[in-house]
């Protein structure tokens, strides 16, 4: 296991400190937020922990109210909306110094079998196929300004794979769509809910950049600040976050500051395991230092 997923499992231990009471904490970064995918993993694993073990998540609803402060812990309070006969609701609400960061709603259900269809997966390289991330940006590093280049190119907990560089760094103006691989950088244990609140953690990685792949050329001429509004997944089949994912992005609508990202994930023999939705705050604030 690499230390940066061993640190990402740290994260995801949380201590109980009273009935239905969670505290979690966050990397002390020098990022202006704590990553949403973190908040998210940890609302859910605050929520799982009062659920009984039988049922699994099968969506989850979330919205980011407000940056968390890296460095502090959050806290989750979770109200136990209701425990039926084959689903369970929880809620559960992320505070920093008793302020309401970020709200979700997840459900759980017991194992049960019905009608089945699914999509099915593009056809795209095998990972191995791929460079890593580091691999990906070595030959422009030096382009680079040294802080941001000493970010990109730490260790990750998850190892990400495609066949593109976000609009950020390649600035080609291209369809708002992409296909990225990704997979928990180390093996995990069997424990559902830890890798139902990984995927959750790396489902906000790549999928809102998305939706700024047509707009690259502007991006580059412009400051703009990106930054989660909400959250949505739903889990269809059991996976590993640990082997190899495909995560299937497209954002279908841009307009008012916001976008609009879907993604589907699937497993590498293509079964399509979960499918995801976010609409995030895309602002752009025009360089009066660079000319159009």
């Amino acid at each position: 296991m690499s230390l940066a997923l061993d640190e990402l499992l740290s994260f995801l231990t949380l201590e109980q400190i009273d009935e239905n009471v969670f505290l979690g904490q966050t990397p002390n970064e020098t990022r202006q937020r704590v990553f949403g995918g973190l908040v998210a993993a940890q609302a859910l694993l605050s929520a799982g922990r009062t659920v009984d073990p039988s049922r699994s998540v099968h969506s989850l609803h979330a919205y980011f109210l407000v940056g968390g402060h890296p460095g502090e812990p959050i806290t989750y309070e979770v109200e136990l909306v209701r425990d039926g006969g084959s689903f369970t609701t929880r809620r559960s609400v992320a505070k920093q110094h008793g302020v309401p960061i970020f709200v979700m709603t997840s459900s759980f259900q017991k194992d049960e079998h019905g009608f089945e269809h699914s999509t099915t997966m593009p056809t795209v390289a095998n990972p191995e196929e791929l460079p890593t991330w580091q691999e990906r940006l070595a030959p422009i590093m030096d382009q680079i300004d040294e802080s941001t280049a000493k970010w990109l190119v730490h260790d990750r907990p998850i190892d990400t794979r495609s066949e593109t560089l976000p609009a950020w760094v390649d600035p080609t103006p291209r369809q708002p769509s992409q296909d990225v691989w990704f997979r928990a950088d180390g093996k995990l244990p069997d424990d559902q809910l830890l890798h139902a609140c990984i995927v959750v953690y790396a489902s906000d990685l790549t999928l809102l950049d998305t939706a700024v792949l047509p707009h690259g050329n502007k991006i580059t001429k412009s400051r703009f600040m990106m930054a989660s509004l909400d959250h949505a997944m739903w889990f269809h089949e059991s996976f590993r976050v640990d082997e190899w994912l495909l995560y299937h992005q497209m954002s279908p609508n841009a307009s008012h500051a916001r976008a609009l990202a879907y993604g589907e994930i699937f497993t590498r023999e293509g079964k399509h395991v979960l499918t995801v939705m976010q609409e995030g705050l895309v602002r752009s604030f025009k360089d009066r230092n660079k000319k159009e």
